[in-house]
């Protein structure tokens, strides 16, 4: 462009704009992978006691002659329970002839039983081509571990 005689320069400066343009796809590796579950059984020794509760009668002898009835009574951790008849006599006389003493007994013991427990872990095995066998395979990416060199046993 030119105006009154004075020339005049026009610089054009381009201007660049970079687009990024993400996109997903899926990739086949090739790998196939399973996870199959395992259970593992323990023995373990039961070591609960089993508490059994059972009573003793033992007659007691007595003899005596008394005057009245006599009621059932406690003596520690004996209950006594007498027994009475009513003899003819000339008089009559109520005689106690004997005292039922019932002990209480508690016997424990420890059954001689094992128990099993049963436990589950996972897997996951890779299956290899070339060897046409299943390998083990990292659980977190899927790629084969060394042999025999899986995820830790935890102890379970």
């Amino acid at each position: 462009m030119q105006s009154s005689g004075k020339q005049s320069t026009e610089v054009v400066i381009p201007l660049i704009v970079e687009e990024l343009e993400v996109d997903r796809r899926v990739v086949d590796t090739g790998h196939t992978l399973r996870v199959r579950k395992q259970v593992h059984e323990d023995v373990v020794d039961l070591d609960q006691p089993l508490v059994r509760e059972y009573a003793e009668a033992e007659p007691v002898p007595v003899g005596r002659v008394i005057d009245e009835p006599v009621g059932i009574r406690q003596e520690g951790d004996v209950t006594i329970v007498p027994v009475m008849e009513e003899r003819l006599v000339v008089r009559r006389e109520l005689v106690l002839v004997e005292e039922v003493r019932i002990t209480r007994r508690r016997a424990s013991r420890v059954p001689d039983k094992e128990v099993t427990l049963r436990r589950e872990s996972a897997v996951v095995e890779r299956f290899d081509p070339e060897g046409g066998e299943w390998l083990p395979a990292d659980p977190v990416t899927g790629s084969a571990t060394a042999a025999g060199a899986g995820p830790p046993d935890r102890g379970r």
